[in-house]
């Protein structure tokens, strides 16, 4: 095992506690009993379809002396009981499977945890949970490409995503990418080159035009193609609603700061993947998450776990509303995008693959066609009514808004914002669970009310 330079993923026991409790002496050094060894935090086959009984199939860890929530390691740095542990732990012989630890950039207990949280959310062997959603998505794209890799990624993505993969991988790594429309199978087919295209990218529903991706038929048209290229996906929209692991995807990336926080409190993110990946990208000479740093505090990983039990609840909150919001908004007369409405163009592609009872998801779109009219509907909205804040993010208690043209897709310029479908006035909507669903649909009309009134004095004007 000298050679072994990474460490494996798994649910450690306490190097310190008593022999009764399953350690042996060896050379005065406490090692695990291999009866006494973890197993990855996988999902039970019986659970896949249910996020919310695959979290509550693992171990509830404890806290330091008996608390029901558990401790927060807070340490950067970690003692030994002999000089000897020190360089099997360095060799990669005793790792955080027995619970040795280096220093909280390698690994941390409390961040671990969280991590075994996000492997059961979605049913993948191991989780690393990192500082933000884009270092999960940087690390995972540094880790699959080499100099001179290919990715082939929807056209419609995140913007701080898609200037990554526009600007900055190809000026400084040479990693090019091959953006198509996702929903059209035969586009992304020809875009993977065989032994070159190393990542197939996409979000499970777009951002921010909603566009929901066949995630089964992505995955078998990537593997099929190129038996070296991995699909990964960004699930940053729909935790709980689609479990991509189980849909045939190799990689699932989180901005936890979204849905998962649920307070707009903290920045993290997360890769959810095999446990051959994981260990590769915190391997000490190669990896991407071990070399690059992007480490998680242990006391934002406290916080996370802490949520995570209630995430089900809130999101099927959340998802409750839209619906909600979305067939009232569209009765209205308003261009509405959610894919919960059967005139959405992918509505029944997700019926097909959510997890059920979890809804179709907690963001609505509404085109309000110019950047103008937009703005005052956000104005009213905020200002006139309190109905929701304008701001960027989503997965909030409260409703956040944004036109999405002018903020988080300002990266892209005016003719891929056109390729990705981003009208000039779409107002994206993060739908929030505070108050009563009438008293803020109340306030919502009160806001367009006033809209109209404002628009009807300007034209006579």
């Amino acid at each position: 095992m000298a050679e072994t330079r990474s460490c494996e993923f798994g649910i450690s026991a306490k190097k310190r506690a008593a022999a009764a409790d399953g350690f042996e002496g060896d050379d005065d050094i406490f090692v695990a009993k291999k009866s006494m060894l973890p197993t990855l935090a996988v999902a039970p086959p019986s659970w896949e379809s249910d996020p919310a009984a695959s979290l509550a199939s693992l171990r509830h860890e404890f806290g330091e002396h008996g608390g029901v929530n558990m401790s927060i390691e807070a340490s950067a740095t970690f003692t030994v009981m002999e000089p000897e542990t020190m360089r099997r732990m360095f060799t990669g012989e005793l790792g955080p499977d027995r619970d040795f630890f280096i220093y909280s950039r390698h690994f941390n207990p409390t961040v671990l945890n969280l991590g075994r949280q996000m492997a059961a959310l979605e049913g993948t062997e191991a989780a690393y949970c990192t500082a933000s959603g884009m270092a999960a998505i940087s690390s995972v794209m540094l880790q699959l490409c080499s100099s001179d890799g290919h990715v082939v990624a929807s056209a419609t993505l995140y913007g701080g995503t898609h200037a990554l993969l526009t600007h900055f991988l190809p000026r400084i790594c040479n990693i090019t990418t091959t953006f198509v429309d996702i929903t059209d199978h035969e586009a992304v087919k020809n875009a993977i080159v065989q032994g070159r295209t190393n990542v197939l990218f996409f979000e499970s529903m777009s951002n921010p035009t909603l566009t929901v991706a066949n995630i089964p038929e992505l995955s078998k048209l990537a593997h099929d193609k190129g038996a070296t290229t991995m699909v990964v996906v960004d699930n940053t929209f729909s935790p709980m609603v689609l479990s991509h692991a189980r849909l045939g995807a190799d990689v699932v990336v989180h901005s936890i700061s979204k849905f998962i926080s649920g307070r707009a409190d903290v920045i993290a993110g997360a890769v959810c993947g095999p446990e051959s990946l994981l260990n590769s990208m915190m391997d000490l000479h190669q990896g991407s998450l071990m070399l690059l740093g992007p480490t998680m505090n242990a006391k934002v990983a406290f916080e996370l776990s802490e949520r995570i039990p209630h995430l089900g609840l809130r999101k099927k909150e959340h998802c409750l509303r839209a619906m909600e919001y979305a067939t009232r908004m569209k009765k209205m007369g308003q261009r509405v995008v959610y894919p919960g409405l059967e005139d959405h163009p992918q509505h029944h592609l997700l019926k097909s693959m959510a997890n059920k009872g979890y809804g179709f998801g907690g963001l609505l779109c509404v085109d309000m066609e110019l950047e103008e009219k937009a703005t005052r509907l956000m104005h009213h909205l905020q200002n006139s009514s309190q109905f929701g804040l304008i701001a960027v993010s989503l997965g909030y208690y409260e409703t956040l808004m944004s036109c999405s043209g002018s903020s988080t897709s300002s990266e892209l310029n005016s003719e891929e914002k056109a390729l990705a479908g981003t009208s000039p006035g779409l107002v994206r909507m993060s739908i929030g669970y505070t108050g009563t669903l009438e008293q803020k649909w109340s306030q919502f009309e009160r806001a367009i009310s006033r809209m109209e009134v404002g628009s009807t004095l300007f034209n006579k004007n």
